[in-house]
């Protein structure tokens, strides 16, 4: 088997379990309301940690045997692999403008990363990746914050997902700069850096966790898997020295396909709220009553006041 076909597997392996990580965490947040952020007590959870775990394991093992432009856009197929899972697994079926807008998702950031041309992240020194940490970590307490102000669960939770998204995409940031660091023999000045690693890492999977709460599994996933790339993208442009391959050119066809996966979220995004609005509120009969108010909740109707225990009106 040859290192380009063993990287693409391993990328496969690895879009699958992050898939895979995300419709249990869906799961757990669906059935654990009481829980939004860290539902410890939950088995499943720690299984969606190992599971990411795993996928992010996978993903570096590929990037040994495969060049980045290849393993890179193929992560972006997460969101593509959850879909069908989501539907045989969990009976969860996608409509047509989620599909949509996670095709265009995946295509917009599978684009971008192709024509994304990295440099050196050791080069940069130990004072501008402190300011970077401390202004990453302001800007995902900020979107934080903003979330909790939200009303719609699912607006709210799109915001969690783009703090989660930047908060891993500087983990990915970070964890590059060490890596080429140890490869120059300096490891012990890399602790400070280190310990950010950990403070982004958790606190992507923390709030990420919360953004699957009210909001299904579509939106939370592809916003996670867009920003995340994104984030890094944009702090090597800007930092690191990278660049877009073939120029100016380059650098125009890459902004389309940002404006493609923008343009995929905000279909999911709407799409979830449409759907949303439709389901409405979920009404649930009083225990007491089995009858005329569990058949009005199915409709939609008030039940009648005179079937209500005088305890729960």
């Amino acid at each position: 088997m040859s290192a380009l076909v063993l990287a693409v597997l391993l990328s496969l392996v690895s879009a699958v379990a992050y898939a895979t990580a995300a419709i249990v965490q869906e799961r757990v947040a669906a059935s654990t309301p009481s829980s939004a952020y860290a539902p410890v007590r939950r088995p499943a959870w720690w299984g969606s940690v190992a599971l990411n775990g795993l996928g992010a394991v996978l993903h570096v093992a590929a990037l040994a045997y495969g060049p980045l432009t290849l393993v890179q856009p193929m992560g972006a197929l997460t969101i593509v692999f959850a879909l069908p899972m989501s539907a045989v697994f969990i009976r969860r079926k996608a409509g047509a403008a989620a599909w949509r807008g996670a095709v265009m998702a995946t295509a917009g950031l599978a684009g971008l990363l192709t024509l994304t041309k990295g440099a050196d992240a050791g080069a940069v020194a130990m004072g501008p990746r402190l300011v970077l940490a401390a202004a990453g970590l302001g800007a995902v307490a900020a979107l934080f914050v903003a979330s909790r102000a939200l009303h719609r669960a699912v607006t709210r939770s799109v915001l969690l997902a783009a703090a989660a998204g930047g908060a891993f995409g500087l983990a990915s940031v970070f964890t590059k700069s060490v890596a080429e660091d140890w490869e120059s023999g300096l490891p012990l000045t890399e602790l400070p850096i280190l310990f950010a690693i950990a403070a982004f890492a958790t606190a992507g999977l923390v709030l990420s966790q919360a953004s699957y709460r009210g909001a299904g599994l579509a939106a939370p996933l592809a916003t996670v898997t867009v920003v995340n790339p994104v984030v890094a993208a944009a702090i090597g442009l800007t930092l690191f020295g990278e660049s877009f391959r073939y120029g100016t050119a380059g650098t125009a066809i890459a902004l389309g396909f940002g404006v493609v996966a923008a343009g995929g979220l905000i279909l999911l995004t709407t799409e979830r709220l449409h759907a949303a609005h439709h389901d409405g509120p979920v009404l649930t009969p009083a225990p007491d009553v089995p009858n005329a108010p569990a058949s009005a909740a199915r409709r939609g109707d008030t039940p009648d006041q005179t079937a209500t225990p005088p305890a729960l009106r």
